[in-house]
């Protein structure tokens, strides 16, 4: 696994489709689009670069995995700050995004519920620990709704190309996260198999 801070994109996120190549699955967790699109030679001097959004999009397009965890700056974020459904990668997804702040804060918690079957999610409990805001997004045509929240999705599962998309819409740590979520038993084992689905690879269990 190779863990980039968002301040760290610029320098270490491939800018070639051939630098994505080795990677299975990429996740983007609360960072927003500009930490992709705006680099300092562009930022500072108008000096064209790589969009790595279009890079990403044609990642997954031709056979990469894709994760999108939410947060205030992901999806379309606070004050609609993150805007990624501005960007070329927001095909690849498996939700529809809001052109607007798309915060849903439940500070009093909601506990998700799985809705349909899925190696994802199958023998995960029916109900999992609560959950304290998420991002309001739309299932795409042809994409799997898997958990909502609040009646709102929460978890969601597609296909784009020869590639494959998830989108947790809430975070997996806090505040959105709070500790008994982060406890749960379900946890690491909601995430190893999404990521393995994500991969193509066979869950913990099969392989």
């Amino acid at each position: 696994m190779t863990y980039v801070p968002a301040h760290e994109i610029a320098s270490r996120v491939p800018a070639t489709a051939e630098g994505l190549e080795p990677y299975d699955v990429v996740v983007i967790s609360d960072v927003g689009a500009n930490s992709f699109q705006l680099t300092p030679p562009t930022f500072a001097h108008s000096v064209p670069t790589p969009d790595r959004t279009e890079l990403l999009r044609g990642y997954v397009e031709r056979g990469g995995g894709l994760l999108m965890v939410g947060g205030y700056l992901t999806f379309t974020g606070i004050d609609a700050k993150a805007r990624w459904g501005r960007t070329p990668l927001a095909a690849a997804l498996p939700v529809a995004l809001h052109d607007r702040d798309d915060r849903v804060e439940l500070p009093a918690g909601e506990a998700p519920r799985v809705l349909a079957r899925h190696p994802v999610v199958d023998g995960l409990d029916a109900t999992w620990p609560d959950l304290l805001g998420l991002n309001e997004v739309a299932v795409r045509d042809g994409a799997d709704l898997l958990v909502e929240c609040a009646g709102h999705p929460l978890l969601a599962v597609g296909g784009y190309g020869a590639g494959r998309s998830a989108a947790f819409t809430s975070d997996l740590a806090p505040h959105w996260a709070p500790p008994a979520f982060l406890g749960w038993e379900g946890y690491p084992e909601l995430w190893d198999r999404l990521v393995r689905w994500l991969a193509g690879t066979p869950a913990a269990e099969e392989a």
